[in-house]
């Protein structure tokens, strides 16, 4: 199990756009992925959990990737939440 911990720079947070872009990008893999702020966790490969959460600007999230593989969706999605949300 890898994780790793992102701030939202989004001015409106991850809101429809970009959750589905996650979404997308999260479905790529075969590992077990979620998104926790905190007060909620949400599977990453469901559009309605992710927008859901209203995770705003500012919000740290942790990503937690479990499963086979892990390390390249850990890699991948480090570099998309830094250029996307």
């Amino acid at each position: 199990m890898t994780t790793f911990t992102h701030t939202v720079r989004d001015s409106v947070g991850i809101h429809a756009r970009p959750a589905g872009n996650l979404v997308s990008e999260a479905k790529k893999y075969k590992s077990y992925i979620t998104i926790s702020d905190g007060r909620h966790t949400a599977n990453a490969k469901g559009l309605f959990n992710v927008t859901g959460m209203g995770v705003n600007c500012g919000d740290t999230v942790t990503v937690t990737i479990d499963g086979s593989d892990e390390v390249l969706a850990s890699e991948n999605l480090r570099i998309y939440f830094k250029n996307n949300i």
